[in-house]
């Protein structure tokens, strides 16, 4: 295999589908693993510019972070790409308990030693905009700064109370903080600004507009040499590298190999709380989905369970698109009513939500096993990292770019049940609101 221009890990699954969109949009073959690869794995795809490791670091506390990052971190500096990406939502979602961005910082230091890690969350072509190291973010209309976001300042799990990325980052790493802002991108050439960038651990990059990005990928690009440059930040680098590559030359956008084929049925599972889910559940059910609320008794009988996946089974033969969801929106009464009944059946608040994942998981793949389903919607952040780790399923490709950072995926897999499964993870925040009817009508004619 010739040198991958980038390997990057997706601290969650959604996440790690918008990385790989990004690139797909410039023409670079990207596939993106489940799991780490063997080199029999890899063979079966020599020609790839680029390859990416999903995982769930972000629902995860320090431990769990290290179990799961230093295998991967070993496995990209044994891969000696041009770039590894430290691939985080853009809305930077973290804290110092979970899925602490400035801890994978630090466990990467131990394998990418030399040099600033350049972080990069701005994405504009996703609303996401750093000035002045502040963070910004869009919903519906409008831009929020990241504190008074209506959807990620009251997040369950890591709400963000604070918009400036270097003062929230500091507070879950000891290494040192710098910015590069509109300023130094306006005014300064790429050279200049690498000549003259912060003498810090990490140097956080402004951009507002698709100039500043310009200017960023300029720096990066700059930055590859013979040892490998680690990277932090959302999507936004992918884009980065993407225009570098673009503007050198070196990439050129081909039609995709393989492309979605109309489906008669389509099934969805959510497991996210956020005001965009909501909306786009109830333009699904106006859009003839039928929609099945989990009701909270079902996470503790097992009886109660297998009754109601016999019957959204049989909604599926009858209604051809079912979507089962655990809440409408932020305010929905059943997130406390769950955390509330899943509590007096002993389980750790910490561990609520891997609960419900794993639940959600493997319901999934009962569905999956038991009917001829080819196309599956996965709506959450987190539970597309559960449900998907659950099926049985070593790689994802682009088939269809639905929505910006919400992609419809080619699944590979070892078992004839799976291999070819479409499958489209979205976070809570992305898709647009008619997402659901839009990933059923891929491939209609």
């Amino acid at each position: 295999m010739s040198r991958l221009t980038l390997g990057f890990y997706g601290d969650d699954f959604t996440g790690s589908t918008d990385a790989m969109e990004a690139l797909d949009q410039y023409g670079l073959k990207t596939i993106l693993f489940l799991r780490i690869p063997d080199k029999e794995m890899l063979a079966r795809f020599e020609g790839v510019d680029c390859i990416g490791v999903a995982g769930t670091a972000r629902a995860k506390g320090k431990v769990g972070m290290k179990a799961e990052l230093e295998p991967v971190f070993s496995f990209l500096q044994e891969m000696n790409p041009y770039f590894v990406h430290y691939k985080v939502c853009s809305t930077f979602d973290s804290s110092p308990e979970t899925g602490s961005i400035g801890f994978a910082s630090d466990l990467a230091r131990q394998y990418f030693m030399t040099g600033s890690y350049p972080l990069l969350v701005a994405a504009p072509k996703l609303g996401r905009f750093t000035v002045f190291g502040s963070h910004f973010a869009k919903f519906k209309e409008d831009v929020y700064r990241l504190d008074q976001h209506p959807v990620m300042s009251k997040h369950p799990v890591t709400p963000m109370n604070e918009a400036n990325l270097a003062t929230h980052l500091q507070k879950q790493t000891k290494q040192t903080i710098g910015n590069v802002t509109v300023q130094s991108l306006d005014s300064q050439s790429a050279a200049t600004i690498i000549e003259e960038e912060p003498e810090s651990d990490i140097v956080v990059y402004d951009a507002l507009q698709a100039s500043h990005m310009e200017k960023v990928s300029e720096v990066l690009w700059a930055k590859r040499k013979e040892e490998t440059q680690f990277l932090l930040g959302s999507s936004g680098v992918e884009y980065a590298i993407g225009d570098a590559m673009k503007r050198e030359g070196l990439v050129d956008r081909k039609e995709r190999e393989k492309k979605s084929t109309q489906v008669d049925q389509i099934f969805a599972v959510s497991g996210s709380v956020s005001e965009v889910t909501k909306s786009q559940l109830i333009a699904a059910e106006d859009a003839g989905f039928h929609s099945i609320k989990i009701s909270v008794d079902l996470f503790t009988d097992e009886q109660k369970a297998e009754a109601f996946l016999r019957e959204t089974m049989e909604q599926l033969k009858l209604k051809k698109k079912v979507v089962i969801y655990t809440a409408k929106g932020a305010d929905d009464p059943a997130i406390q009513e769950t955390r509330d009944h899943l509590a007096q059946a002993g389980i750790e608040k910490e561990n609520i939500g891997i609960f419900i994942g794993e639940k959600l998981g493997a319901w999934t793949k009962h569905i999956l096993d038991h009917t001829n389903l080819r196309r599956v919607i996965i709506s959450g952040g987190d539970t597309s990292g559960f449900v998907t780790s659950n099926l049985d399923i070593y790689g994802l490709e682009v088939l269809d770019s639905v929505a910006p950072g919400a992609p419809l995926c080619l699944g590979y897999s070892e078992s004839a049940k799976y291999d070819g499964l479409e499958l489209a993870l979205k976070s809570g925040q992305l898709g647009g609101e008619h997402f659901f009817e839009k990933v059923y009508q891929s491939g209609a004619k």
